[in-house]
């Protein structure tokens, strides 16, 4: 397949990718300077040939809120930061249920159940993780959805019980670089999240991982990132964007980004990842206006996180319908077949996602 963007390095790239290679961190920060046009073509001719020419969309359902020990700086559910977010346990089976259900009926092809802290234990909360695989059955049994996990660090057995149960997707997000990470967290290391990504695809399970940009980070550690990610093997990777949460230590600094550097972002990671989904999620209606946020679509982005997100409100399926159709694409409905202008419709009506969800709020999608 020959595709001009007229720039010479760009057009390199999408030469060697439709030829089946793949691209490399000198490629990435090649890339990254390029003009936001060029990417955007290339992005987008990538996810054409790759792809089928529709957007999946997924959602989430904070299914344990607050109290994690760990320090993330950008993380409203941390134990360390006084943020004023309501705090509960394990929500219990059926109220994952419906939130299941309002998510299938909003179009989503995925449903994940996330619960905030280090790692759901079976050894330690024996009680708490048979709720998890009770949930987890639930949604299969009674959602035409994929059902997705992200629960922290996991074990070998946890792993393999997991994907028994039928879990697709385990998410478990990289955050940023290898080098930027301490800058982050200090709890636990980048090599931390990288053995449980690794003990999740061992088990068998698909594997959901991306970042959040616009904590300080450099260009050249956004392609780092990237590649960490290419090493791992990946099939779905969320790109969140920064949505500062007041008492976090991200807050004070603000997100640094702008709305070029995020489609450029978005653009050099289709390229580097072909045969991902590359996600939009946490942190895009904030830092995208409302008539921006189809352009990372149209640079070859092929995912959304559609209603709320952990601790934040996001934006109505019906709206997101609407941004998908602007970048001239389709919903995903390979699990879910639904009518995208009913959903439209429920919005128009006046009803959103955040008054229809249980208790799920949002800053970027993570564990």
């Amino acid at each position: 397949m020959v595709y001009e963007t007229n720039n010479e390095t760009v057009d390199d790239a999408l030469e060697r990718v439709f030829a089946g290679e793949r691209l490399d961190r000198t490629d990435g920060i090649a890339l990254l300077a390029q003009p936001v046009e060029a990417l955007a073509e290339a992005g987008a001719a990538v996810r054409d040939h790759f792809g089928d020419g529709t957007v999946d969309a997924c959602s989430i359902v904070n299914a344990k809120a607050g109290n994690c020990a760990e320090d993330c700086g950008f993380c409203a559910q941390s134990v360390h930061f006084d943020t004023g977010i309501d705090t509960y346990g394990f929500l219990g089976p059926e109220k994952i249920l419906e939130a299941a259900k309002r998510a299938e009926r909003d179009g989503a092809q995925r449903f994940g159940i996330v619960v905030a802290e280090k790692g759901v234990s079976k050894a330690n909360r024996p009680e708490e993780w048979a709720e998890v695989l009770e949930a987890i059955r639930l949604v299969r049994e009674e959602c035409e959805l994929e059902v997705d996990a992200s629960l922290g660090i996991l074990t070998e057995e946890e792993a393999a019980i997991l994907a028994d149960e039928g879990i697709n997707h385990y998410n478990h997000n990289i955050e940023t670089s290898p080098q930027y990470f301490p800058e982050v967290v200090n709890t636990h290391s980048f090599e931390d999240r990288v053995r449980t990504l690794e003990t999740a695809k061992e088990a068998g399970m698909d594997l959901c991982a991306g970042v959040i940009l616009g904590m300080g980070e450099t260009p050249t550690d956004r392609v780092d990132a990237a590649i960490a990610l290419q090493d791992i093997g990946i099939s779905s990777l969320p790109v969140n964007v920064l949505n500062p949460v007041a008492g976090t230590p991200m807050a004070e600094q603000g997100a640094d980004i702008t709305t070029e550097k995020i489609v450029k972002t978005v653009a050099v990671y289709k390229l580097l990842h072909p045969e991902s989904r590359v996600r939009l999620t946490g942190g895009r209606e904030v830092n995208l206006d409302p008539d921006e946020q189809h352009l990372p679509l149209e640079a070859g982005a092929d995912g959304l996180l559609t209603g709320d997100y952990l601790t934040t409100e996001g934006q109505s399926p019906g709206d997101d319908i609407e941004i998908i159709e602007r970048a001239g694409l389709e919903p995903n409905m390979d699990a879910n077949e639904f009518d995208p202008e009913a959903v439209k419709a429920r919005r128009e009506g006046g009803e959103t996602s955040a008054e229809t969800t249980a208790s799920t709020g949002t800053e970027p999608s993570d564990d």
